[in-house]
């Protein structure tokens, strides 16, 4: 019998078994990212976290739908309600549009998942194109008696709802909470928060919308409630952001989406990654001198160096980041990747005879799935695929079909790596070789270009061929993926 997952669980902090509330489905929401500037690397753990929870439970057999938000709308720099519209902020530098900024750094976003082998996930949802699910929810919670009107804005009550900050393990009054009134003077009580603006400090707004309260825009927290409930239902499974997410944005997304519906718990499991650390501070964006994947790859690493870097760190655990760590995972994974092209020629070599099921791959097989489903412990899991890989009195066939099948969980593209030589049916005839060289080029002159919506269309177009791409220091490379990794992708 397989091994069940265990999760540690942030509401109650402890781990849990998961039992889902349909069996072999799963609904997943995954908070995305707030689109106005490039995602830093630290930023990018957590699509890493995510991607390897999809990845390990579609291999485990379920079927999991996962929602991820872009917040393109409402998210102030502080998440009380306070400091400046990242969105509008970014928007009056560059001299753009609001929606124009979005479409840059959305795609700029989507370009550095592709390139850590992140897959898509099954829903992606714009805040912009769901504010009236957004009114119709905050509908539901007024008329069950969870708002105040004041000076402008609606609020949620947080006095009305008993449990308010059990996911952050809030204590009823805590002195520094105080301040926060203060910044806003229409609050009844320091952790209110607003659901929907119509006064703010911010004149000419660009975006806004015609709603029961008035004209304005939504709270920044709604937007997860309303969409996990559209795509996901009103209780769903999991829901995962990071660490900093819960003693605010999660916990008023608790909150609003129980006052609404009466139903409690909404989600079963939270999931939250920890920080990535910089000379012993956590990396921002608004230090506004922060680490961007491009920037790794201009000093002369590939991302998938930087994906082995986060899945050699528990994600529950503070990960320290330097050059020399990086520079670690990178020698790492080429031992990695020349360790497997041996173990592939010796596969090839030895005939079929020698390809198939194994005892000895086996045990390290299992060893692997009972670490992956240990709280995603990818240390641990890595480990056992360096094991594999090192054990000589496993049969290469074996030990290449094994590995390739754990790295459906790791995702770190070690089929990718084989190269065209090791697919059944041969390589690629000069007229598809002289096509896909041309597309590549097209994608670098858009990314020159800053054009990543364009250069995200083309990547996707390859990959639905089968086409992989890599981008490094010297350029971008590509290959087509083998059969076997095409279909567990």
């Amino acid at each position: 019998m397989d091994t069940p997952f265990t999760f540690f669980n942030t509401m109650g902090r402890k781990a849990q078994a998961f039992v889902p509330l349909r069996a072999g489905k799963v609904g997943f929401y995954g908070c995305g990212p707030t689109v106005y500037n490039h995602a830093h690397i630290g930023n990018l753990r957590a699509y890493v976290l995510h991607d390897t929870l999809v990845r390990a439970l579609r291999r485990g057999g379920f079927d999991v739908c996962h929602v991820m938000n872009i917040t393109d709308v409402g998210h102030l720099s502080g998440d009380n309600d306070d400091g400046e519209d990242k969105m509008v902020k970014s928007a009056e530098e560059r001299g753009k549009a609001v929606l124009e900024i979005a479409e840059t750094y959305t795609g700029a976003f989507f370009a550095d998942a592709d390139s850590l082998n992140v897959l898509r996930p099954t829903v992606v949802c714009k805040a912009t194109d769901h504010v009236p699910e957004m009114i119709a929810l905050i509908r539901r919670i007024e008329e069950n008696g969870f708002t105040y009107f004041a000076g402008g804005n609606l609020y949620f009550d947080t006095s009305r709802d008993p449990g308010y900050g059990r996911l952050a393990l809030l204590r009823p009054e805590e002195g520094g909470e105080r301040a926060r009134t203060a910044a806003d003077g229409n609050k009844r009580g320091p952790r209110d928060f607003v659901l929907w603006f119509t006064k703010s400090k911010f004149a000419n707004r660009a975006l806004v919308w015609d709603s029961p309260w008035g004209t304005g825009y939504p709270g920044w927290h709604i937007e997860c409630s309303a969409m996990g409930m559209k795509y996901l239902g009103e209780r769903f499974d999991i829901h995962a952001g990071g660490i900093d997410h819960v003693p605010v944005h999660h916990t008023n997304e608790i909150a609003q989406s129980e006052a609404a519906t009466g139903k409690s718990p909404c989600v079963n499991y939270w999931i939250h990654n920890e920080f990535l650390v910089l000379d012993g501070e956590k990396m921002a964006k608004s230090s506004g001198d922060f680490l961007t994947l491009q920037k790794l790859v201009d000093a002369g690493y590939g991302p998938l160096d930087y994906r082995y870097f986060l899945l050699g760190g528990h994600y529950r655990s503070q990960l320290r980041f330097s050059w020399n760590a990086l520079d670690g995972a990178k020698n790492a994974r080429k031992s990695l990747l020349d360790r497997l092209r041996a173990v592939a020629a010796g596969a090839s070599s030895s005939g079929a005879e020698n390809r198939g099921g194994d005892g000895a791959a086996a045990k390290y097989l299992a060893a692997f799935d009972a670490a992956i489903r240990d709280d995603l412990n990818t240390p641990r899991a890595l480990a056992e695929l360096w094991g594999l890989l090192r054990d000589a009195s496993v049969p290469a066939g074996a030990a290449l079909e094994t590995a390739l099948d754990m790295d459906g969980a790791l995702g770190l593209g070690l089929g990718d790596s084989l190269g065209p030589e090791t697919e059944s049916g041969g390589g690629l005839s000069k007229e598809e070789t002289e096509e896909i060289d041309r597309i590549v080029a097209e994608r670098t002159r858009a990314k020159k270009a800053r054009d990543f919506a364009r250069a995200d269309e083309l990547r996707r177009g390859l990959n639905d061929r089968g086409v992989v791409l890599e981008d490094g220091p010297d350029g971008t490379t590509w290959r087509t993926a083998s059969a076997s990794a095409r279909g567990r992708l």
